[in-house]
C-alpha cells in the first residue's frame, strides 16, 4: 500500500510542490494549512508520517506535535522550519519529533529523510487496533477485517473508516468528515463525502458488514449503534 503522507505548511506553494513531488515518488498526499487542522487529522493515526511546519497559524507546529504525543499518537513527525539553531531542533528533538529539516532545503535529502523515517517504522508500528465487534481495523498494518474476511479498501475509503471508528457511534457531519479525511484539500466538497460513504458502504457489505455505516437523516454519519 502506499504510504500515507500528511504535509502541513501555510505557504500553498510548498504544499503543491511537495504534494506533486511525493505524489510522484509514489505516496498518497493530504495537507493541511494551520494546526488545528493538522492536530484534528493527524489524530486519527491514519499517517504513515508527517511533514510538519513549526511556523503555522492556530497553533505552531511545536503545539501540535506535543498535543500529537501526549494523546499517545506516534506516528513519525518530521519538522520543517527555517529555524535552523541546535537549540531550536533540540526543542522539536525533544518534544518527540523524529527528524528536523531546515527551509529551504532540497527535496531530494527531505525526501531522504522521510524515506528513513518509513522504514524504521515498517517492521511494526505500535498503534492498537480499533475492534468493533467483529470489525478490526489493523492501523498499524492498514488492513480491514470484519469476521474473518478481508475487506480491500483505498487509502481515502481507509481514512474514513479510521475516522468512524475511532468515535463509534458519535454522528459525524459531513463537514467534518471532510476535514478529518481530507484535510485542506480545496478541490473537495461535502458530496464527495457521500460518495466515499457509498464506496466504503459497498465494501463493508460485499464482506457481510451491512448496515455498519449509518446516515442520521439532517446530521451526517456514524459507526454502528442502532438503526
Amino acid at each position: 500500500m502506499r504510504p500515507q503522507i500528511l504535509v502541513v505548511d501555510d505557504e500553498p506553494g510548498v504544499r503543491k510542490a511537495l504534494d506533486r513531488g511525493l505524489r510522484a515518488k509514489g505516496m498518497d498526499v493530504t495537507v493541511a494549512a494551520d494546526g488545528p487542522t493538522a492536530l484534528r487529522l493527524a489524530r486519527t493515526g491514519s499517517f504513515d508520517a508527517v511533514l510538519l511546519d513549526i511556523m503555522i497559524p492556530g497553533l505552531s507546529g511545536y503545539r501540535v506535535l506535543q498535543e500529537l504525543r501526549s494523546a499517545g499518537v506516534t506516528t513519525p513527525v518530521l519538522l520543517v522550519s527555517a529555524k535552523d539553531g541546535e537549540v531550536d531542533q533540540a526543542d522539536g528533538l525533544d518534544l518527540g519529533a523524529d527528524g528536523y529539516v531546515v527551509k529551504p532545503f532540497s527535496f531530494v535529502v527531505l525526501l531522504a529523510q522521510l524515506r528513513a523515517v518509513l522504514r524504521r517504522t515498517a517492521a511494526g508500528s505500535t498503534r492498537e487496533p480499533i475492534r468493533l465487534g467483529p470489525l478490526t481495523v489493523d492501523r498499524g498494518a492498514r488492513a480491514v477485517r470484519y469476521d474473518d474476511v478481508d475487506v480491500p479498501l483505498s487509502p481515502r475509503e481507509y481514512a474514513l473508516l479510521v475516522a468512524l471508528a475511532s468515535r463509534a457511534g458519535t454522528v459525524w457531519t459531513k463537514q467534518e468528515l471532510l476535514t478529518e479525511v481530507w484535510g485542506d484539500e480545496q478541490a473537495a466538497t461535502r458530496n464527495v463525502v457521500e460518495v466515499y460513504v457509498g464506496y466504503l458502504r459497498r465494501k463493508l457489505t460485499a464482506a457481510g458488514a451491512d448496515g455498519l455505516v449509518r446516515t442520521v437523516r439532517g446530521q451526517g454519519y456514524r459507526l454502528g449503534g442502532a438503526p
